[in-house]
């Protein structure tokens, strides 16, 4: 695949969706989605309701909230589309769960669009799309790179179990593919597999900016499975790969392939039952996919893809700063 024709694709459709978005905002919603690129919010991303920057859906009107749809697309495959899409609206199901006495506003229009940099420019630019349990994050280098990490899907509840939607699993996948590769595990490997009986409340990588020493060394690595458990452990990478437009994600696969996954790990820790908590990640060493469902009764789903050298561009901009210089 040509790499750089794909990427360069995609950042024409982002750059098109972006300024006819910024195009369509009155100054006064520019000046609020428009950021520094070189700014410390670009990289302040978060997963959790909170106040956030930015220009959210709610004080768009229809065109404009097209538009923004629009530039989301350019930034998801049509299954990560769904995906968001259903995340969202499980805001309405969660305000029905905890009624008017509840702590967070729960609003499908709560979800913010910030713009880093001059999108029509040649300097380096990105864009983020944010609200509870959707952290969307792509960096734009020379007009023909991308990065396109972090990206963090959630889903509360993971399994709605009454009303209108039951039986709605947003991120079943997450879960199905990983319990599959569990259960093809012998009992030895699951001894190394399995690297704790308690799960952790939360993914551990949280939102810090760069994934460092977060992450202990351990589990089953991809050398010690068989043909077929390394094929399901590729299946369970490319179900966060596939969340990304789909000649990026097969860049990215490809990419996650080059790095020998021979030397990933899976590692889950807490019960094996369902409906109890647990949680897995598989650690390469240029990605992680993380994974926790332990909060609100294990029904509460955190999952995302972390690129180990280059979130939010890290390396495409080291690179990019040092020819220019």
């Amino acid at each position: 695949m040509d790499t750089a024709r794909v990427h360069t694709d995609t950042v024409k459709r982002m750059r098109s969706a972006a300024v006819a978005l910024m195009q369509s905002l009155d100054e006064g919603q520019r000046q609020q989605v428009s950021m520094p690129f070189d700014g410390p919010v670009r990289t302040d991303w978060h997963y959790i309701p909170r106040d956030r920057p930015g220009l959210p859906l709610k004080q768009m009107d229809a065109i404009q909230q097209q538009l923004a749809r629009m530039l989301l697309s350019t930034g998801l495959s049509a299954t990560g589309q769904q995906t968001a899409s259903t995340i969202m609206e499980l805001e309405t199901v969660l305000a029905q769960i905890e009624g008017g006495g509840r702590r967070f506003p729960r609003d499908p229009e709560l979800y913010y669009l910030s713009l880093f940099g001059d999108v029509g420019g040649e300097q380096p630019w990105g864009w983020r799309f944010e609200g509870h349990h959707i952290s969307i994050n792509h960096t734009v280098i020379e007009g023909c790179r991308l990065a396109p990490a972090p990206l963090f899907f959630g889903s509360n509840p993971a399994h709605v179990r009454h009303g209108e939607r039951e039986g709605l699993r947003a991120l079943a996948a997450e879960e199905d593919v990983a319990r599959d590769l569990l259960s093809q595990l012998d009992g030895e490997q699951k001894q190394v597999a399995i690297v704790s009986t308690e799960a952790p409340p939360d993914i551990l990588t949280t939102n810090v900016v760069t994934v460092t020493d977060e992450l202990p060394v351990e589990g089953l690595l991809g050398k010690d499975m068989s043909a077929g458990q390394l094929q399901m452990l590729e299946s369970l990478i490319h179900v966060y790969v596939s969340r990304l437009p789909e000649g990026v994600a097969e860049i990215e696969m490809a990419r996650v392939r080059t790095s020998d996954l021979s030397k990933a790990r899976f590692a889950w820790a807490g019960s094996t039952d369902r409906g109890a908590g647990h949680y897995y990640r598989v650690h390469g060493d240029c990605f992680v996919a993380e994974y926790d469902n332990t909060q609100t009764d294990a029904n509460h789903i955190h999952a995302v893809w972390r690129d180990l050298h280059d979130d939010f561009g890290q390396q495409l901009l080291r690179e990019h700063y040092r020819a220019s210089h």
